[in-house]
């Protein structure tokens, strides 16, 4: 499964969505995750990845991983896993 693949699926469990449901320019405001699932899904991506997402995910000036849209999370993540190979 590709890092897309798997972060919609993450994204989609949290917002009680269908993954097809789920477009990469979706904000996580449009697709109902509130802090409580961002949190979730962080976590659901560490594991699914075995990376670690900065501490402060949700401030991205402040950490580098951007959670604008679906496709941010993305690249972010794939940077994160280039950097922590």
């Amino acid at each position: 499964m590709s890092t897309q693949d798997q972060i919609i699926a993450i994204l989609a469990e949290q917002a009680l969505l269908q993954p097809s449901d789920i477009a990469l320019d979706n904000s996580l405001e449009e697709l109902g995750i509130d802090s409580m699932a961002l949190v979730e899904s962080i976590f659901a991506i560490e594991e699914a990845f075995d990376i670690t997402v900065p501490f402060n995910a949700n401030a991205p000036k402040d950490s580098g991983f951007d959670i604008s849209s679906v496709a941010a999370i993305i690249a972010a993540v794939d940077k994160l896993k280039a950097e922590q190979t």
